[in-house]
């Protein structure tokens, strides 16, 4: 598969770039305990969107209400940033499963994809489920994807190649947000953390 390389500049650049919008957009954080302020409270990130999932079916937000999204953008095509983040959200998902199975039940994780030209529900389908059952594709028009990255802060944008070669790279920001039952923005979960810090990370915010 073709995607990012490691050494891509722009996925260095632009996540710390989204990451420090965030926190300036960001409520003031709690002191701790049960009134603690989530870190992304108040931060403009997320909001409304229409797509396709991974049976072809047609999904918004809305049928996310009442569920806490963790949620993730990235390409199937990409060859190791973005498999790589993904299996740690299955890792996560799974130590939090074993830890409290009950707010592990409460999150929906979800992965949108960047790259709608290639990433049909066919390959979301057959992609997806290698890194958690539960975890949702999601696709559209490149109208739509353009509109739901915008909503949430995520850049994207395709590295141009010779002769029109369909292994084109996309340069893209990496972040793994978790939103309230309510689409609210909540808190970053961060990839480089172990499993269990991560379920932990999860799981101090989900009530």
């Amino acid at each position: 598969m073709a995607g990012a390389a490691m050494n891509n500049p722009y996925r260095n650049r632009f996540a710390p770039v989204a990451l420090a919008i965030a926190l300036a957009l960001a409520g003031p954080i709690g002191c701790g305990g049960g009134n603690e302020t989530p870190p992304l409270a108040g931060a403009r990130i997320g909001g409304p969107f229409t797509l396709t999932d991974q049976d072809g079916k047609r999904v918004s937000d809305k049928d996310f209400a009442g569920k806490y999204r963790l949620v993730y953008f990235g390409y199937t095509f990409c060859p190791d940033i973005c498999p790589t983040d993904l299996q740690k959200l299955g890792q996560g998902m799974r130590a939090l499963e074993k830890d409290d199975a009950a707010a592990a039940e409460k999150i929906q994780p979800i992965f949108i994809s960047i790259d709608p030209a290639r990433d049909t529900p066919a390959i979301l389908k057959a992609y997806v489920p290698a890194f958690h059952p539960r975890l949702i594709g999601l696709t559209g028009t490149q109208a739509e994807i353009d509109a739901v990255a915008k909503e949430y802060a995520v850049f994207h944008a395709k590295v141009p190649t010779k002769d029109g070669n369909p292994n084109y790279l996309m340069n893209h920001s990496t972040q793994m947000v978790l939103f309230d039952p309510n689409g609210a923005p909540l808190a970053l979960i961060p990839q480089d953390k172990s499993p269990a810090e991560m379920a932990a990370e999860m799981k101090r915010w989900v009530k």
